[in-house]
């Protein structure tokens, strides 16, 4: 523990004032007594706005008072979440570092900020300038600090305190025992934020620029999840008018995780980040999905040459004009020659606008061409007047038999049912046996009895922005991003084509047969190959003995990626038991969970999907009630039964894994199966107990007689 460090009991709350005068804890508990109720204040000036004395317009009003009810939210004083949890005393006053002798400042850092009825700042938040040394401050390299105080909770009452004097030479640098338990913190409900134990190497990336894109390669428990969601916060601080224009968007891999993270940017104050996943993003209120393709066939409609097929699929509607056009006004009528039109039809197709854009623009062409024949006949035609010709039924009709209107679900349902269509223009570009798991073998007959697939709408997704742009937004957040298909990344690109872009993810967890290979080309089919690749290898959740087994996967699934070094040593934390016979398998489950739950926490029933509905049926007959991914645990329900697939980016304190040779005999091939298997090993904060009648993967098979 760090010189000075002090830590009592929660009972010795009781401190007097004129105790708490010569008492240093005595005095932050007055202090966190004082803020609160400064937050109180500040929330009851908000709460007692009369919106009639500041505008009189309805419209305003209820801008207005959403922007108030916004403002309350942001400012509810969480009982259970400590206010502040850090204390900086500058050696200099910030901004006055020239000041030779200048004296220095004191500053609490907490979740958000809080002022007294003077407008004097009681806890600052974290992402302003002033609180950066709190994350990056060391011997090394104080910058300025004379002492960092990391402060202990137990709920939300202050029960410790911890000092570092930077600038002492007497004093050695040590690993803080109070960061150190709040990493190890027991985890029941959803996730939480790590404001109070972001690491110098996770807050770089927090506070990188808005204006370039991230991709952050992290291992199981290197925070990475918990980085991208505080970078979001920390953007929404620093350029919080912009984004409030532009839009900001967390992408996850399925509801489940997204409901697991979910409370983490409303606990640092942020309400107006949209969370989604993939298929939210490409979803139609018009189409359903109700199909599911073979895996082979996924990845020929998840590789990005689709988007090659479809844009020559719907540009292929364009037709070369054959006849003149002839418009009638009044007694005169004016003849455009077709090859004329030709030449502005391939003008257009040669400007890098989308085919409706297009399309729109081509009437006012063609009207341009009759005006210019009409000055040379020695009228004068104003703007109205070519808005009249564009409008002719005569030039509408060649619009139409032109550059036609191109609905994107119709012409994805043709390539996947015409193979003649299909063929001419996947010609060169997808092979003879591609196109053929592209081919529906039963064509449907509209578009509405279509059983269509999640890659299925992401193609209509690619062909609606060949017609018409995407909206894009300021900053997406897209996490286990390794999962993610060409084409999907292309669909979240699209989301950004004007904003930036934080990748998060892990290559050795990609478990689609699409998953991603590298990060470089991941980053093209993105539209962001600019971004900075980042590598987080410090692992803060897994003990070291549960990360150190399961990177014996790594040569096996994800050559040359670089292994997880876990700063948490934790003996007895990995329980590997053979057991005797399959049919001893369910009462050796049924006695792991009981153990587990004698400890604090969550507890995390992994097992492939196959053996879900058996397992749930045991844990039942036995009295043990469970939860389901996404259905928050409490302190009466911890146990949760998780099927394999829905394992990753979630955490609990205790996991028993179930049989690993079926986790990995439920994927379409091996390498995919290890990586599931990787997944559900890396679960487990405090303990694994990994459960096998099956012979276990070679590699992670015992090494010893």
């Amino acid at each position: 523990m760090p010189a000075h460090a002090h830590v009592t009991d929660p009972d010795a709350a009781s401190a007097t004032a004129d105790a708490a005068a010569t008492d240093p804890l005595g005095r932050e508990r007055a202090h966190l007594a004082a803020s609160r109720s400064a937050l109180r204040a500040m929330r009851e000036d908000v709460e007692n706005l009369d919106i009639r004395d500041v505008t009189a317009n309805w419209v305003n009003a209820i801008v207005l008072q959403a922007q108030i009810d916004d403002r309350i939210k942001a400012l509810a004083d969480l009982a259970h979440t400590p206010l502040f949890f850090g204390r900086l005393n500058y050696l200099h006053a910030p901004g006055a570092e020239l000041a030779e002798g200048a004296e220095g400042e004191q500053f609490y850092i907490g979740r958000r900020h809080v002022h007294d009825a003077g407008g004097d700042p009681m806890v600052i938040d974290w992402r302003a300038p002033v609180s950066q040394p709190f994350y990056r401050a060391s011997k090394n390299d104080p910058q300025d600090i004379g002492l960092r105080r990391r402060f202990g909770y137990t709920g939300g009452e202050l029960t410790a305190y911890e000092d570092e004097h930077l600038c002492d030479p007497t004093e050695t640098a040590a690993v803080s025992k109070l960061l150190q338990q709040e990493i190890e913190r027991p985890r029941v409900g959803p996730m939480r934020d790590i404001v109070a134990t972001i690491q110098p190497e996770q807050d770089e990336i927090v506070r990188s620029g808005l204006s370039g894109s991230v991709c952050v390669q992290g291992g199981p428990g290197t925070g990475k999840t918990a980085v991208g969601l505080h970078r979001v916060a920390y953007l929404l601080y620093a350029h919080r008018d912009r984004l409030a224009r532009t839009g900001t968007l967390v992408i996850g891999p399925n509801r489940s995780f997204l409901h697991y993270i979910e409370q983490v940017l409303p606990a640092l104050g942020e309400l107006e980040v949209k969370q989604a996943t993939v298929d939210d993003l490409v979803a139609r209120a018009d189409l359903e999905v109700r199909g599911a393709d073979a895996a082979a066939t996924a990845v020929v409609k998840g590789d990005a040459r689709m988007a090659e097929v479809l844009r020559r699929a719907v540009h292929s509607h364009v037709k070369e004009p054959v006849e003149p056009l002839m418009v009638v006004r009044g007694s005169r009528r004016w003849r455009v020659p077709a090859y004329e039109i030709a030449e502005i039809v391939a003008e257009l197709q040669n400007r890098d606008i989308r085919y409706g854009a297009a399309r729109d623009a081509l009437p006012q062409r063609i009207a341009h061409a009759v005006l210019v024949r009409m000055e040379q006949a020695g009228e004068a035609p104003d703007d109205r007047v070519q808005d009249a010709v564009a409008r002719n039924p005569a030039v509408k009709a060649v619009v139409k038999a032109v550059w036609p209107l191109v609905e994107p679900a119709k012409l994805v349902l043709r390539l996947l049912s015409d193979p003649g269509f299909l063929a001419e223009h996947a010609d060169g570009i997808l092979s003879a046996p591609e196109q053929e798991l592209l081919l529906w073998a039963k064509p449907a007959r509209s578009v509405k009895s279509v059983k269509w697939s999640a890659a299925d709408l992401v193609l209509i997704d690619e062909a609606t922005d060949l017609v018409e742009r995407t909206h894009s937004l300021g900053h997406v957040v897209i996490d286990e991003a390794q999962d993610l298909s060409p084409m999907q990344y292309r669909a979240v690109g699209r989301r950004c084509t004007t904003g930036s872009a934080t990748v998060l993810g892990d290559l050795a967890q990609g478990t689609t047969p699409w998953a991603t290979r590298s990060w470089d080309e991941a980053l093209g089919h993105l539209g962001k190959p600019g971004a900075v690749l980042e590598e987080l290898t410090a692992g803060f959740r897994v003990p070291r003995e549960v990360i150190a087994y399961a990177s014996r996967l790594l040569p096996a699934i994800s050559p040359g990626l670089s292994p997880v070094s876990s700063v948490r040593e934790t003996p007895g934390s990995l329980i590997v038991s053979p057991i005797d016979s399959p049919s001893a398998l369910p009462a050796a489950v049924i006695a792991a969970c009981r153990a587990s739950l004698v400890h604090e926490g969550s507890i995390g029933l992994i097992a492939a999907d196959a053996r879900i509905a058996e397992l749930g049926e045991a844990l039942l007959a036995a009295g043990l009630p469970y939860l389901s991914p996404g259905e928050e645990t409490t302190a009466q329900s911890r146990l949760t039964l998780v099927p394999a697939s829905l394992a990753k980016g979630l955490e609990y304190d205790y996991v028993v894994l179930h049989e690993p040779a079926d986790v990995v005999a439920g994927e379409p091939d091996e390498r995919t199966g290890l990586r599931r298997l990787y997944v559900c090993l890396t679960r487990a904060v405090s303990g694994l107990t990994l459960l096998h009648a099956a012979p276990l993967p070679q590699t992670l098979a015992p090494t010893g007689p």
